[in-house]
This record gives C-alpha cells, sequence and structure tokens, in this order.
C-alpha cells in the first residue's frame, strides 16, 4: 500500500507525493540542495511537477532564461538604421534596434522611472522612444535624451537613466542572442557542435545569407514551455499525430520516423538536440526532396545555387536540405520556418513562428512561404495537430499518479557518431533525456 506525504520543498512550496526519496527536507531559507534534483530528475524519468511548479518555473527564469544564451532576433529584422522590434528573452520585452551608427542594440522595454514600457508598437523606424507616462525620451541606443518639466532634476546624472541593456550581445551569421549573465561561455562555446546546423541552414541559401522578413505568427498554448522544447526533436510521434497531413501532402514521412527509419536523433550537448534525416535524403540521392519538390520546378534557384557553389557542392547541399534543430532554450529550426519559444508561465507558452527566406532567391521563398502557411499558418494542421499534445499532456499532469514521465525509450541502442556525438533512432527518447541532462546542470549551479 503506498503512503501519501506532504512535505515542504523549496521556496516553501508544498509537494504532495508518495515517494520517500522527497523525505530529505529542504531548508526554507538555505541553498537549493543537489538531493532536490536527484528526486525530481532520474535517469530516464523526470516528474511531472518540472511542468506545473510555479515555483521551479520562476527558478528555471533566473537559472535558464536569464543566464543561458537565448535567441532574440536576426539581423534581417532591423535592415536600415533606427528600425526596431519588439521581441522578448524569456518573459522578459526587449527592444531590438539598429541605432543612427547602424549597430544593433538589446535594450529592456522598461522605463527606468516607473516601470512603464517605453515602447508597444511591433516594429518601426524610430530614433527615440518616448516613455508615455510621464515623457522620458530615449534615444534607439538606450541613452535618456530628456525628461519633462527638467527643472525638477537638477542633480540627476542623465548617464545613469538610459534604457538597460542586455548584458552580453553577439551575432552569428544574422542570428542574434542575448544573455543576462556577465560572465559565462561564448555564443560559439554555447551553440558547440550544433553551430554546424546554422552553417548548413545558411548554405542552402544561394548568397550564404537567410533572412526573416516574412512576419511572425504567433501561438498562444496552455502548457509548458519543455513539452515544446522536447517536442521539436520528437521523432517517435510524426507518424501518429500529423498522419492525417503527411497523408495528403504525400511526404514519405514513414520513411523518415517509421520503425525502419535511417535517421537519427543527435546532441550536440548544452541542451541542443536534433532530427537528421540526411541518411534517408542521400540514399534517395534526389535533390530538394528534403523540400518534397524537383529542382525542375525551382529552376532559378538551381541555377543560382550552381553558380554559387558549383555543381558537384551544390548538388550536396540541395541533397541534404535544411537542418531540423533545437537550439536550447528557445530556438527551433524547422527545416523551412523557425519557431521560437517563450515561456509565460508555468502552464503557458507562446511561439512565434515565421517562413525562412534566402536572400536572392525568390522563387524558393515564395514555395518556402506558402509550405510554412499551410503547416501553421492559422488553418494550418501540423501546429495544430502539436499544441492539442502539448495541452493534453498539460491537463494529464494534474493526474499525479504516475508522478514521473518515462523517458528510457532507446537507452539500449545509443552510440556515437564519428564526431563524438550522441545519436539513436529517430524515435527514440534520447533528445529530451539530453536536454533534461543539461536542464539540471544549469538548475543545480550556484
Amino acid at each position: 500500500m503506498d503512503v501519501w506525504f506532504i512535505i515542504e520543498v523549496f521556496c516553501g512550496h508544498v509537494m504532495v507525493c508518495k515517494d520517500s526519496i522527497f523525505l530529505r527536507r529542504v531548508e526554507m531559507d538555505g541553498p537549493v540542495l543537489a538531493d532536490k534534483w536527484d528526486a525530481l530528475i532520474e535517469p530516464g524519468r523526470v516528474h511531472g511537477s518540472l511542468y506545473y511548479d510555479t515555483a521551479i518555473f520562476k527558478e528555471e527564469i533566473e537559472k535558464i532564461w536569464f543566464t543561458t544564451w537565448v535567441y532574440i532576433g536576426h539581423e534581417s529584422e532591423v535592415p536600415n538604421n533606427n528600425d526596431f522590434v519588439t521581441k522578448a528573452l524569456g518573459p522578459m520585452p526587449v527592444l531590438m534596434t539598429r541605432d543612427r551608427k547602424g549597430e544593433v542594440q538589446l535594450l529592456l522595454n522598461r522605463c527606468p522611472h516607473r516601470g512603464n514600457a517605453v515602447c508597444v508598437l511591433e516594429k518601426g523606424n524610430k530614433a527615440s522612444f518616448t516613455c508615455p507616462y510621464h515623457s522620458w525620451t530615449f534615444s534607439n541606443d538606450g541613452a535618456l535624451i530628456g525628461y519633462a518639466f527638467p527643472d525638477g532634476y537638477q542633480k540627476a546624472e542623465k548617464s545613469e537613466l538610459g534604457l538597460s541593456k542586455v548584458t552580453r550581445v553577439a551575432n552569428y551569421r544574422g542570428f542574434i542572442f542575448g544573455s543576462m549573465a556577465a560572465e559565462g561561455p561564448t555564443l560559439e562555446e554555447h551553440l558547440g557542435g550544433a553551430i554546424t546546423a546554422l552553417d548548413r541552414l545558411c548554405d542552402n541559401s544561394p548568397t550564404g545569407e537567410v533572412e526573416i522578413t516574412a512576419g511572425f505568427l504567433q501561438h498562444r498554448t496552455k502548457a509548458n514551455w519543455k513539452f515544446i522544447l522536447e517536442n521539436e526533436c520528437d521523432g517517435y510521434h510524426p507518424a501518429f499525430v500529423h498522419s492525417s497531413i503527411f497523408s495528403v501532402a504525400d511526404s514519405g514521412i514513414t520513411d523518415l520516423y517509421g520503425a525502419d527509419a535511417v535517421a537519427v536523433t543527435r546532441s550536440f550537448g548544452n541542451g541542443h538536440t536534433e532530427v537528421d534525416p540526411r541518411p534517408e535524403f542521400r540514399r534517395r540521392d534526389k535533390p530538394l526532396s528534403w523540400f518534397n519538390t524537383k529542382p525542375e520546378r525551382l529552376p532559378d534557384y538551381v541555377q543560382q545555387m550552381n553558380e554559387a557553389y558549383g555543381p558537384e557542392r551544390a548538388r550536396e547541399i540541395m541533397i541534404d536540405g535544411t537542418p531540423h534543430i533545437m537550439i536550447f532554450p528557445n530556438l527551433f529550426i524547422a527545416e523551412i520556418q523557425i519557431f521560437v519559444i517563450q515561456p509565460v508561465s508555468a502552464n503557458e507558452s507562446i511561439q512565434h513562428v515565421t517562413a525562412l527566406q534566402f536572400k536572392g532567391a525568390p522563387d524558393m521563398n515564395r514555395r518556402l512561404r506558402q509550405q510554412t502557411m499551410g503547416s501553421v499558418g492559422p488553418a494550418g494542421f501540423l501546429l495544430a495537430d502539436d499544441t492539442e499534445m502539448y495541452e493534453r499532456n498539460q491537463r494529464g499532469l494534474e493526474i499525479r499518479d504516475p508522478e514521473y514521465l518515462y523517458l528510457k525509450r532507446g537507452e539500449h541502442r545509443e552510440r556515437h557518431d564519428e564526431d563524438g556525438y550522441l545519436i539513436g533512432h529517430a524515435t527514440d527518447d534520447l533528445p529530451s533525456r539530453e536536454i533534461w541532462k543539461h536542464y539540471r546542470s544549469l538548475m543545480e549551479d550556484k
């Protein structure tokens, strides 16, 4: 017979559980003990409270979102001086601007006077921002320009009252990341092997550049952000959850995600995971089969690629296609589009999604936009399927028995590839296990 206990854990949260491993008390005002994470994250199992506990969510914001590198936006979203777009770093609003000098800035969208947002527009072109509450005005590089009725501020130091900035900013091939940590790994160190996926993506453009210019759709879901994070490289669900749309599209999805698939899942470390279907595409040996089309349907794009890379290299690129990778914690490159995950609360998230565009390739870009709208647009099926699963998962956690989620599929067949990265079958839980390993390393870090 199970015996149930009510115990106190970190931040005074009360956890109801039946497992004696939780009986080691954590002091209310003391340090977070490793025993807490021993209990919550086991090899191949994670506790359900990790997805719904509000105290854990707040801790994640501090130890993950405000510590590691987070994708903010792409430089093509602010192509001209004084352009701006509103973004987010976790739940925190950010203004990404290109200032008068052409430098990209990441400003916290919070007036230092009373905390009001200094900009509520999604995008535009402005050299300055004026807080609507008391009319403090700031340059688009964050400097305080002036305030209303200045005689009341005779001893104020303007240089100390500008907009705060994201502490560190880094740009890799147009992808802009920010970190609120003053010290830590460089962006390149954070990305590790995942950097090759960004290179692969850009190489599919005849100019070597991608653009984010098609506009974003925002999909709000009543589910924890980690359900989305894990799902993006989960190769077990597509043949079932997406069977209707893939059968209509005649995409051959069972070849990629079936029991006999040659595609693999891969961990690059630091929480970055991918589904790599290149073995299947190479077996087919047909350029653009990854895009479910043929070269003769995109003659201008193919010609541009041949001219840019030479016929042999261009053919290799067009066979392999673009990556399917989840860059921890929030950037998902899904072959033809990108998703940016934004956590809102323990049980609510927003996915920002847009079609990828290859600079200088209009015929390819048109198809990229059309397929994105068909799959994840307002009437698309793909994201609707996934969102239904996220929300069902979240509701299911209200059923507290069993307490743990099982993530051991494929443990027996994990192996290392020629580059030393851990890989598994396309349908295995390897990505989730590796995500949780990195998650725990960040949450345990003092």
